[in-house]
């Protein structure tokens, strides 16, 4: 019987394969941040030193389903509400095949707490796809995860062209440029106001659509005043109370663009002073800006398809070295919606 001293060590291992001690280990214990041919080179030297059998190599070194975590924002966007639905759908309909999926929902418009979810989430997570706050503090915290091997990916508002971190969404610039556009048209040759709501410029998101639509209202109708923006932070209720005292301070208010979400807000709002004439324009189909487009309260709305977005997320975080496909901008109103 072979002495207990003559038994392979993971160190034995590290010498023969050309690699640290840390690397076996995660090898071993199929943990993240390890290269295919190097994770190949590490089980070659386990076999040939003894410490694995053929079996147990083959099944260690089995591609691993990746593990995913989606972050969105809490609050009441119905259509973040939607997206998380739609992850939470496929966990439960997912494949052997299929990455592994997890959802959180953390404090909205918290950078900080933002951060310390990305963190939190690098533990185990391989790819992380999340809803970015351009903030010093996430993009900290997303340089310090990249560098430790997880996969980062920004869903409908990212970090910035200079953060390195990879983006799926739509162009939001453009999409704020469509959106006064479209009020300006809608609005007629009519002279008046027009205000925008947003969750936060804390999202780039919302501050690029606002920064689009001011470009687009400035340079097409200028017979048409802007009015400052309202933060509602996602919130109807919120957004209920901004319209009301726009619709009571602004009398020539002829059109609203909700760059965020909680559009129900501002539609009861409009419903409750009959101001049918008020062109509003919002984003995110769901039940709420549904009802609001059938009612005639809502002209349209911009919509991303989630399932696609999810999709197109899991994918750039599985093959990251493949750049995004860009999503198409979908203009729902009350005649053609699905």
């Amino acid at each position: 019987m072979a002495d207990k001293q003559d038994k392979p060590l993971l160190v034995d291992i590290a010498a023969r394969a050309g690699v640290s001690l840390a690397t076996v280990d995660r090898v071993i214990n199929r943990r993240k941040g390890v290269a295919q041919r190097t994770r190949h080179r590490v089980l070659e030297a386990a076999r040939a030193v003894g410490y694995l059998g053929a079996d147990e190599a083959a099944s260690i070194g089995a591609v691993r389903r990746l593990n995913i975590a989606v972050l969105l924002p809490a609050g009441m966007n119905p259509y973040l509400r939607l997206l998380g639905d739609r992850v939470r759908d496929r966990v439960g309909r997912s494949g052997p095949s299929d990455p592994v999926l997890r959802c959180y929902f953390i404090e909205s418009f918290d950078a900080g707490v933002l951060a310390q979810g990305l963190r939190k989430c690098a533990a185990w997570a391989d790819g992380i796809a999340f809803f970015a706050i351009e903030h010093p503090e996430v993009r900290a915290a997303a340089a310090e995860v990249a560098a430790r091997h997880t996969r980062l990916v920004t869903i409908v508002s990212n970090l910035g062209e200079r953060s390195g971190v990879a983006h799926v969404g739509l162009d939001n610039h453009a999409v704020g440029r469509s959106g006064g556009w479209l009020v300006g048209r809608l609005a007629g040759r009519r002279e008046g106001s027009v205000a925008l709501v947003a969750g936060s410029r804390n999202y780039r998101a919302h501050s690029d659509r606002e920064a689009g639509f001011l470009s687009a209202i400035d340079e097409m109708f200028p017979a048409l005043r802007l009015i400052g923006l309202r933060e509602g932070h996602d919130d109807a209720g919120e957004n209920y109370r901004h319209t009301k005292a726009l619709l009571e301070q602004e009398p020539e208010l002829v059109g609203i663009y909700n760059v965020g979400g909680s559009s129900s807000g501002i539609a009861r709002a409009l419903r409750e002073q009959g101001r049918d004439d008020v062109v509003f324009v919002g984003h995110g189909l769901t039940a709420d800006t549904r009802q609001a487009l059938l009612d005639g309260t809502m002209d349209a709305v911009f919509d991303q398809d989630p399932d696609v977005l999810i999709d197109r997320a899991i994918q750039t975080l599985s093959q990251p070295e493949a750049p995004p496909n860009p999503l198409k901008l979908d203009i729902i109103c009350k005649e053609n919606l699905p």
